[in-house]
């Protein structure tokens, strides 16, 4: 039983009880004094937390006896005796600084849960998307060398529409460069007759996979007239009628002086090239095939209509035919706008006449028009139509009308 109290006391922090007769006042202490001794300071009462405690610790003290214990010394007395009125222990302030690190602690460790919980509350109830999956390129490996394929298929073009019987080895030479070793470049061509390109025009090039690919080439040849080839034949048949009768006489034959050269004449020819890369290079695959040209072209939506201003045309019609009546001779700076740079036209024509000239409605100082023209070039005479700007130009004397751009064809 003993054993408990000690324990309790130790961890409630009380005083070992004192012996009552050692407690006992003696008669030394109960003689009268001749003068009272200046009594202490009484201590401050206990804080209001601390008096609970104190008196719990006076009633254990007075319901249990403690064990004997032999009397303390003197000095050893006073110093386990307290004052009177005065607690055994007292309650230390924490300093600021602690309180301070404590408080921001607590602060901390609530913002911490408080995150935690909003957080999962609102996965609860929103449920986080998905993030977008990067768009993601095709590789489709490096693009067709579609330049070089043109440039391979024109002059293959050139090479394989031009013959001549007197010199077969030329043509057969300037095939192989653009064919792979070892191809038969003579393939193809009987060897007869005489062709000569005049103008190449490569066109489209359709990219079929596997490196390979065909392209469109347009190729103007000269040659020989189709209707000269059968008067060719009949002349031939005729001559040697003359020439079997010249014999006959015994005269000399003279058919060779007479004979004329075969007209010729100029066509467009299409031509489809296959072509491959390899070895970083674009090559023929083999025989071409020429196809035909079209004839004209698809139909197209008419321009749109315009609204004249015909006052502003009468007024700028001497304007606009002094202009283009330098303008072939290289003079159309000379009347242009100031900044204006307008390059003459080619030598050899002359203004025929202006034959429509009709302004756009519209107002302030840039003004748009269209001309009809025609003009004398090479014995003959074409029409032809501009887009033409002009500007006000103003000085201290007068004002004027000059064309500042002049552009070929019906676009604004």
């Amino acid at each position: 039983m003993s054993t408990f109290k000690t324990v309790a006391r130790r961890i409630l922090n009380l005083p070992e009880p004192r012996d009552k007769a050692a407690a006992a006042p003696t008669a030394d202490m109960l003689a009268p004094q001749a003068a009272p001794a200046p009594q202490p300071a009484v201590a401050a009462p206990a804080p209001a937390g601390l008096q609970q405690w104190t008196d719990a610790a006076a009633r254990l003290q007075a319901q249990t006896p403690g064990p004997a214990r032999t009397e303390p010394t003197a000095p050893e007395a006073e110093d386990r005796t307290a004052p009177a009125g005065q607690v055994p222990w007292q309650i230390e302030d924490e300093k600021s600084g602690v309180k301070f690190a404590v408080k921001v602690g607590r602060g901390v460790l609530w913002g911490v849960v408080a995150l935690a919980a909003i957080t999962g509350v609102r996965s609860w109830i929103w449920a986080p998307a998905a993030p977008k999956p990067a768009p993601t390129k095709a590789d489709s490996g490096p693009q067709y060398p579609v330049q070089e394929a043109q440039a391979v298929a024109a002059r293959f073009a050139r090479s394989y529409l031009t013959w001549d019987e007197a010199d077969p080895q030329a043509r057969a030479d300037a095939l192989a460069r653009d064919m792979p070793r070892g191809t038969d470049t003579t393939a193809g061509w009987n060897s007869k007759g005489r062709q000569q390109v005049i103008v190449v025009q490569p066109s489209t090039v359709s990219v079929l996979g596997d490196k390979r690919a065909r392209v469109r080439v347009d190729v103007l040849v000269n040659g020989p007239a189709a209707d000269a080839a059968p008067a060719d034949k009949g002349d031939k048949k005729d001559d040697s009628k003359k020439d079997d009768s010249k014999k006959d006489d015994g005269k000399k034959d003279d058919s060779k002086k007479d004979a004329k050269p075969a007209a010729s004449a100029a066509w467009w020819m299409g031509l489809e090239v296959p072509v491959v890369q390899a070895a970083d290079r674009v090559v023929v695959t083999g025989q071409p095939g020429i196809v035909g040209v079209p004839n004209s072209g698809p139909s197209v939506p008419a321009p749109d209509s315009r609204t004249n201003d015909m006052e502003f045309a009468d007024r700028t019609r001497g304007v606009v035919e002094e202009f283009f009546s330098k303008y072939a001779t290289g003079e159309a700076e000379s009347v242009a706008a100031p900044g204006a740079s307008i390059p003459a036209l080619p030598s050899g024509m002359t203004l025929g006449a202006i034959r429509n000239w009709a302004v756009d409605e519209g107002s302030g100082t840039d003004r748009v028009g269209t001309a009809v023209v025609s003009w004398n070039v090479g014995g003959a005479e074409i029409e032809q139509t501009y887009r033409v700007k002009v500007t006000r130009v103003s000085s201290a004397q007068a004002e004027r009308w000059q064309v500042a751009e002049v552009h070929g064809g019906l676009t604004p």
